[in-house]
């Protein structure tokens, strides 16, 4: 009878068991193999193989398909649920089922919307032994959305002032990837001074001249659909300090002047984030991403720290030159404070990020799937962890469980599943579902109840050879269904395998530890369970082990002799070795001083770098042997202390088997100093065209001292050679003698060449000629060839000397040439040379643009409209077309003055652009030229056009005379830009009381021919502030503001200075009211007369007394007199309200306010002739034309004087 061995637990690596397929057995349950002749009649419930993600984002141009495959016995149906319903695909006729497969395949391309399709979608796999589900899928069509249109005006700032320029980009799906380029596409350059954040938002912590420019573009690059859409550009100026200066003093009168100051240096402080500390959350397994961005003046450096603890070795990286801390694959472990600082030379600021890493449910054991036979038992696992800890639900053929038919065989405890006593009508599907608020985890996992008999899947009769006294594995992989037992016998006549020779592992394999010569034969592996029996036959034969008999042996050789190593090999005669030599475990140095015989390796004149390790290795297809020796290479004989040095120069320099193009160099190499030579440097001169220039010709190895050296014809070569070794190189040795090559035809023709016409008439070719190196041969040409590119002529050629262009005379205007230009010398020749286009010259375009109209779109833009001229007319390179416009008069007659001409380019073929800034009710002329390389055409017609009204500028000026206890007239001079025909002033007024209180405000319309309105029945003592503007028939205009005091009373006191007006506080009249205040002002009054008459006396006593220069030397520092040389009033702030004087502010001493022109250029629009226009008709270029400031708002009240002050008033 054969011994039954059962089943030991010893588990082998996948490298010693290269046929094992599987385990059968895990916990306690059977894995179905994957074995196509085992699936082909065996039961199995679905398993979903293939499916679409759960975030799956499609592109709107394309079919959807969103994908779900599933494998069983028998195969699967399918069916879909969207948005939790059952989705008949039927009804769409969009919408089709891939065959034998649950993929489904949405057409849109033809009819339909992606959008239509939106929502969740799950897949069914079902099968008679249960159904599988899909994740959810969550399917959304890929969004790229326009930019909102949008006017961003330009940004001027000071030199050193800090910036941000904003990006927010269109939401899309999924978002944008954002990048700032300039108009030519060009990425802008970033720094530590100027870097994008992770917002898309472009950062300046300090603008320097250079930022100066008007394309700042942000470009916002959707992947999905391979769109990218664009901002408006945005123009940024950065004024220097002196150049600010000229701009404020220009802007200025005489009377007014600020000195600007450059920035000053400056701490840091972070643009972003805001406020000392912030929050920050991510999922584990993401990239954390952690942001600082600081401005300053000089820029500061940002550096990263994490409170109580340490950054994460080779996870950590610095992106944005140290301003973008990332952290990959984060974890739970890099929750903490994160603090950014920001330094510069004047300070530091800290900004701390809470992290907090929470996770979505990660797998710890997902459930696997389960083969039972009836009565077995088993267990369903499914472990997830999460931050929160997530929640297990289990469901059955996609129904919670809860609610599924009842299965007295399953018992739920937990994230575990317990089957006991199954049956087979008991098979299904069972899904685990972990889910917190980040995410869920879906995994489906069968219980396939089977009744299988025994089968064997390894293929019968496989042949094992083993090395003997090696362990020899014999593979019987087997399925069964309650698990097989397995039994092994040897020989035909069933002898029995003892288990204590033998051992059997769990996957069936035989093992035998020690395989011996009577090991050979043929095994039988037999699987055997209550259903029924299988058996198979493989066959093993033992060879003989590879063996080496005669190992290399050790050796110590002097340098310079030769050495032999010997490697006898005996192996199994059915075998054959190879037999590779090693040094240093690497190949052997490619050298003829190597040389390997059958046994033997032989290694001549050796040198120092040929110690080491030399290894014999012998290979079969079933072992491998080696063996090594160590060389050691000594010196011949004793020496002293070696000097080491460069080498001494070669010499000896000889030149042999000289040939046209190639010649052999010998030379002898000097002492190495005892530093080994690594390389010869060989260098040739070239006596007829460079004397006493020497150049690189070749490197050879430090073993060689013989060079085979390619030529060029016609130099007369000298050579020298340079020997280099671990020190350095060698001085250059002697030059060997001269060899003159012969002559030869050019083997290459001139570059760069081009034709460009100078003239209407003429052609100029120009080329990078040759040098004297590349010329082969004396008599050095050119052959100079051209003809018209449409014509039939032939070509026509001229000869010239040693030149770099050839002017052609004559030519037709603008008529596109074939070129080419030849090398030859007094031997022949070059090859035939490439074919180039060129034009010859340009002349003045002969049509002007015709059709020219013009579309007023409002009172300050019109758009010009014209036809194009025929391409033939424009004589040249179209450039584009180039609009001329000017103001002839006002509209109003009262401004006759003629305004020089402005000009706009358009570049390209455009054939409309728009004109702005315009003033408004104008009326402008035009024309507009063709333009190309030589030139503007003439011009088209003058077309007139007229601008409407627009609302008028504030009032030239605005003074108040005459006032009086209870009446205050006001003067003014009319807008000095009406736009319009005036209708009507408006007058707005109201009372301030002490506490700067603004008291109701009174309306009065006043007729557009006044310049002169008296108020009457106001408040005595009281100050009133007056707003004024014009008004046309499309709307009001900017208004001036003044403040003006009716008198104090009718005692013949003077009113206060009306042109002091800064000087005096509103509270003075109030107080002054009050009669405490006037008997202290009385006896104020009383003592500086006495003061004055005893001054008086003294001086009539003692002389001179210098009372005006000691007043003016101790004058009150409250009062601010007014300047000598302006006669204006000091500036006085209002320290209750904190409001910064105002330019619009300053009023002279007759309390008139003039209204400022100003210079500036529309830098949204064009610059001179340089102005240029986008496709679209917008700007890309300046616009040179020039508008008016708007006027200033008015006067900033002033504080009351102190009672002394007050009381000089009076004296």
């Amino acid at each position: 009878m054969p011994l039954k061995i059962m089943p030991k637990k010893k588990h082998l690596s996948a490298g010693r068991v290269p046929l094992i397929l599987f385990l059968c057995q895990m916990i306690g349950a059977l894995d179905v193999p994957l074995d196509p002749k085992l699936l082909d009649d065996l039961v199995q419930p679905p398993t979903i193989t293939q499916q679409s993600p759960k975030d799956y984002i499609v592109d709107p141009r394309e079919n959807i398909v969103i994908q779900c495959e599933a494998k069983g016995k028998p195969p699967p149906s399918f069916s879909w649920t969207r948005n939790g319903t059952h989705f008949d695909i039927d009804k769409d006729p969009l919408v089709t089922m891939k065959p034998g497969s649950g993929t489904l395949i949405i057409n849109i391309i033809t009819e339909g919307k992606a959008e239509t399709y939106e929502g969740v979608y799950q897949c069914t796999a079902r099968n008679e032994r249960g159904a599988a589900v899909s994740n959810n899928i969550v399917v959304r069509p890929s969004r790229s959305p326009l930019w909102t249109k949008e006017r961003l005006e330009p940004i001027t700032l000071r030199n050193g002032q800090s910036l941000v320029l904003p990006c927010r980009p269109p939401i899309g799906l999924p978002p944008a990837i954002i990048f700032w380029m300039d108009n030519s596409f060009q990425r802008l350059p970033q720094s530590e001074r100027v870097s994008q954040g992770l917002n898309g938002d472009l950062y300046f912590s300090n603008v320097l001249p250079e930022d100066t420019r008007e394309d700042y573009i942000c470009y916002a690059r959707f992947n999905h659909t391979q769109t990218i859409q664009q901002k408006q550009p945005i123009s940024l100026k950065v004024i220097s300090v002196d150049e600010l200066n000229d701009t404020l003093a220009a802007n200025l009168s005489d009377t007014e002047f600020y000195g600007a100051k450059p920035s000053k240096e400056r701490p840091p402080t972070f643009l972003t984030p805001e406020g000392n500390e912030s929050l920050k959350e991510e999922l584990r397994g993401n990239v954390l991403s952690l942001e600082c961005i600081a401005e300053g003046l000089p820029t500061p450096i940002i550096y990263w720290i994490k409170e109580d603890g340490t950054l994460p070795v080779n996870r950590t990286f610095y992106r944005n030159f140290k301003k973008t801390l990332q952290i990959t694959q984060v974890t739970e472990a890099d929750s903490g404070n994160y603090q950014c600082i920001a330094k510069n030379p004047l300070g530091a600021v800290h900004h701390t990020i809470a992290v907090t890493v929470k996770a979505a449910p990660y797998w710890i054991a997902a459930p696997q799937n389960l083969v039972l036979s009836p009565g077995e038992n088993g267990t369903l696992i499914c472990r997830a962890n999460g931050n929160p800890k997530p929640r297990i639900a289990w469901l059955t053929n996609g129904v919670p469980i809860e609610i599924a038919p009842e299965d007295p065989s399953r018992k739920i405890d937990g994230d575990t599943i317990i089957f006991s006593n199954v049956q087979e009508r008991l098979s299904a599907v069972y899904q685990c579902n972990a889910s917190n608020e980040y995410g869920y985890l879906l995994a489906n996992a069968f219980v396939n109840v089977l009744a299988e008999p025994p089968r064997i899947l390894t293929s019968a009769n496989i042949l094992y050879q083993v090395i003997a006294n090696r362990p020899a594995f014999l593979d019987c992989a087997f399925f069964g269904s309650p698990l097989p037992t397995i039994e092994w016998f040897k020989g035909t006549k069933g002898s029995a395998l003892h288990e204590d020779i033998y051992v059997l592992h769990d996957n069936g394999t035989l093992e035998i530890p020690v395989a011996q010569k009577d090991s050979t034969g043929t095994y039988t592996c037999v699987a055997r369970n209550k259903l029924g029996m299988a058996k198979n036959e493989v066959h093993l034969e033992i060879k003989d082990p590879t063996r080496i008999i005669k190992q290399p042996e050790h050796a110590v050789v002097q340098r310079g002799s030769k050495v032999s190593f010997e490697c006898k090999v005996k192996h199994d005669h059915t075998l054959i070795p190879t037999i590779v030599w090693l040094k240093d475990h690497g190949e052997l140095p490619n050298e003829e001083r190597f040389s390997v015989d059958k046994d033997h390796l032989v290694v001549t004149d050796v040198s120092d770098d040929d110690g080491g390790t030399y290894t014999c290795a012998a290979n079969t297809t079933l072992d491998r042997v080696s063996a090594s020796a160590v060389l050691r290479v000594v010196a011949p004989t004793p020496t002293p202390a070696p000097i080491y040095d460069v080498p001494n120069p070669p010499f000896d320099l000889e030149l042999t088997n000289q040939l046209d193009k190639s010649v052999q160099l010998t030379w002898t190499p000097g002492d190495d100093n005892n530093s080994p030579i690594t390389k010869f440097i060989i260098e040739y001169e070239d006596a007829m065209h460079e004397a006493g220039v020497w150049h690189h010709q070749a490197e050879v190895s430090g073993t060689q001292t013989t060079a085979q050296l390619k030529l060029s014809p016609y130099v007369n070569y000298s050579f020298r050679v340079m020997a280099e070794n671990n020190i350095g190189r060698s001085v250059p040795s002697e030059a060997s003698e001269q060899y003159l090559t012969k002559a030869a035809e050019p083997d290459q023709n001139p570059t760069a060449v081009e034709g460009l016409g100078t003239e209407p008439d003429n052609l100029v070719i120009t080329w990078k000629p040759l040098n004297g190196f590349e010329s082969n041969g004396p008599g050095l040409q050119y052959k100079v060839s051209w003809r018209q590119k449409d014509g039939d002529d032939e070509w026509t050629s001229v000869v010239v000397a040693n030149v770099s262009k050839y002017i052609v005379s004559g030519t037709p205007t603008f008529v596109p040439y074939l070129i080419k230009v030849q090398a030859l010398n007094d031997v022949g020749f070059a090859p035939e040379p490439a074919v180039v286009m060129g034009h010859s010259g340009e002349d003045l375009p002969m049509v002007a643009p015709g059709n020219v109209r013009v579309n007023v779109v409002n009172s300050t833009l019109a758009e010009v409209h014209w036809d194009p001229v025929p391409l033939k007319s424009v004589r040249g390179h179209l450039q584009g077309y180039r609009i001329y416009y000017w103001k002839v008069q006002s509209s109003s007659k009262r401004n006759r003055r003629h305004i020089e001409k402005k000009i706009l380019t358009f570049q390209g073929s455009k054939t409309h652009g728009m004109l702005p800034g315009l003033q408004p009710y104008s009326h402008y002329f035009l024309n507009v030229r063709v333009v190309n390389g030589k030139g503007e055409g003439p011009a088209s017609s003058d077309r007139g056009f007229h601008t409407p009204e627009g609302v008028p500028s504030a009032p030239s000026s605005l003074k108040i005379v005459n006032p009086t206890l209870d009446s205050l007239t006001l003067e003014w001079d009319p807008p000095s830009h009406p736009n319009g025909v005036l209708t009507e002033y408006t007058l707005k007024y109201q009372p301030i009381n002490s506490t700067h209180e603004l008291g109701p405000l009174v309306d009065l319309k006043i007729p557009a021919n006044k310049t002169r309105w008296t108020l009457k029945n106001l408040n005595f003592s009281t100050r009133y502030k007056f707003y004024f503007y014009a008004q046309t028939s499309v709307g009001s205009g900017s208004q001036i503001t003044e403040e003006a005091i009716t008198t104090v009373d009718e005692a013949g006191i003077p009113p206060p200075d009306v042109g002091a007006g800064k000087a005096m506080a509103s509270r003075q009249v109030d107080i002054a009211t009050q009669g405490w205040f006037i008997g202290l002002m009385c006896a104020v009054a009383l003592l500086i007369l006495i003061l004055l008459i005893v001054c008086f006396v003294r001086r009539n006593k003692g002389g001179k007394y210098p009372v005006k220069e000691k007043e003016d030397a101790h004058a009150d520092p409250e009062i601010q007199p007014m300047k000598e040389d302006d006669g204006t009033f000091g500036e006085y702030s209002d320290a209750e309200d904190h409001k910064p004087l105002k330019k619009g502010s300053r009023t002279p001493s007759d309390r008139t306010v003039k209204k400022e022109d100003s210079d500036d250029s529309l830098v949204d629009y064009g610059e001179g002739v340089n102005g240029q226009f986008n496709e679209d008709g917008s700007f890309i270029g300046q616009y040179s034309g020039k508008k008016e400031k708007e006027p200033a708002e008015g006067n900033e009240s002033s504080e009351a004087p102190s009672p002394v002050n007050a009381m000089n008033s009076f004296v």
